[in-house]
């Protein structure tokens, strides 16, 4: 799994980045990942139980012409990319939720996924002056630059100072 940065990345390596880093309008990349039959097979089969993840013979038949990933999987893998390179693994306390997911397009096996993060909002919090909230636009495409998920992520961080 080679989950680098693609292209530009924070000036602060992950392990240090606080509230302050995140600037609006900064748009980084991370990737990627590939999604195996296998794994699409196994995550379905525990977690999404239908038949266009969990039966190729059947999917083939289905809607979508073919097996394809899970939208939770895909939203799973965004959260491994996102976890790893995003997010401060240091100042992050908590996320209140996302707002507007949606699967724009199928993952299928041997999609490899990336994510682009854009920084929408940052302000810090009027009631506890050691936090701001960073709204983030999160996109995931596809190994062709196709966008299939998109979701805007929200994340309470710590303040390096107050």
């Amino acid at each position: 799994m080679n989950t680098s940065a693609i292209g530009p990345d924070f000036n602060t390596p992950v392990g240090e980045r606080y509230f302050e880093d995140y600037v609006p309008g900064a748009s980084y990349a991370y990737g990627s990942i590939t999604l195996t039959e296998e794994e699409i097979l196994r995550f379905a089969g525990e977690f999404d139980p239908q038949s266009i993840h969990t039966d190729p013979e059947a999917a083939e038949r289905g809607p979508f012409k073919g097996l394809i990933a899970s939208g939770w999987h895909t939203a799973s893998v965004m959260m491994r990319l996102y976890a790893d390179h995003y997010v401060s693994n240091v100042a992050s306390l908590a996320s209140p939720g996302v707002d507007e997911l949606r699967w724009t397009r199928p993952v299928r096996p041997g999609d490899s996924l990336s994510i682009r993060t854009t920084v929408r909002s940052a302000r810090p919090s009027r009631s506890k002056p050691d936090r701001g909230l960073v709204h983030t636009d999160v996109e995931v495409l596809n190994q062709h630059g196709e966008t299939v998920l998109t979701l805007s992520a929200m994340n309470l961080l710590r303040r390096r100072t107050q």
